[in-house]
């Protein structure tokens, strides 16, 4: 079942198309093109977190449609490299920064997190990264990477949306991983491998809340608009996505599958 369903490149594909627009705003409130579990409140607090200036170097991990990088870019007027192993990501990224004129400051590339990136030691003030470590294997070299990258005293927040918080049966996880790979955490890992790269953990906010939220809006606005949806992505994918957003609110309103953001310093 899981197999069949695409939710990252039907979403970076569309990214344009005011359907999948309306979703986003009337999920998140603003649309930076998202495909996570970030409400509004912590996409405005995130620029705090990584204590960002006007002169700020940074590294987005993961940046989907670079929606955000491209709106951070245009806020703080802090320079932003993203990167995303997705090519519609990337594509429409590159696209959307030509758009918004602000390929001065803003560029994106296509790399894989979990290997070495082409970037100097000590090259970026902050880092983030959202909902992306829960599908990036050997987090722990990611992890080391982040600290080669960052200046001393620089930032890294990421998010990790696959905490394990009770018992999930076989069928739940399998509707739980539609598209590509996903790394479940079992509480402490994620503390235990940032103590070992070498970073500080300043905090580990549990954000579940969120993720239990934005489920059911995103849930809720999709089927409004399925008629339109399955013109786009056909009737099955419709559904496989709507049992995915079904079983990650049953999951995290029941706690027994967490997410957590954490802030990081070096």
């Amino acid at each position: 079942m899981s197999k069949n369903i695409d939710l990252y490149n039907s979403s970076y594909s569309n990214y344009s198309l005011e359907t999948y627009s309306e979703i986003r705003r009337e999920t998140y409130g603003e649309d930076y093109g998202q495909t996570s579990w970030v409400s509004t409140a912590e996409s405005h607090e995130i620029p705090e977190l990584l204590q960002l200036t006007s002169d700020s170097s940074v590294l987005d991990i993961g940046c989907g449609s670079g929606g955000y990088a491209v709106g951070l870019a245009k806020r703080i007027g802090c320079r932003v490299v993203g990167f995303e192993i997705n090519a519609s990501g990337v594509k429409t990224a590159n696209a959307l920064a030509e758009n918004e004129k602000v390929t001065d400051i803003v560029k994106f590339e296509q790399h894989d997190a979990s290997k070495e990136l082409p970037y100097e030691d000590n090259s970026f003030d902050a880092i983030y990264s959202t909902d992306v470590m829960c599908h990036v294997p050997l987090r722990r070299e990611v992890l080391s990477n982040t600290q080669r990258l960052l200046k001393s005293g620089g930032r890294f927040v990421f998010s990790d949306a696959l905490v394990i918080g009770g018992l999930i049966s076989y069928e739940e996880l399998e509707t739980r991983c539609p598209d590509g790979m996903y790394f479940f955490s079992p509480p402490g890992i994620n503390e235990q491998l940032i103590q070992e790269s070498g970073l500080k953990l300043l905090e580990a906010r549990d954000t579940t809340e969120n993720s239990a939220l934005l489920s059911k809006r995103w849930h809720d606005a999709r089927e409004k608009r399925k008629d339109a949806l399955i013109a786009c992505e056909g009737e099955e994918n419709f559904l496989g996505v709507q049992r995915f957003l079904a079983g990650v609110h049953r999951l995290t309103s029941e706690r027994r599958l967490l997410r957590f953001l954490y802030t990081c310093s070096k």
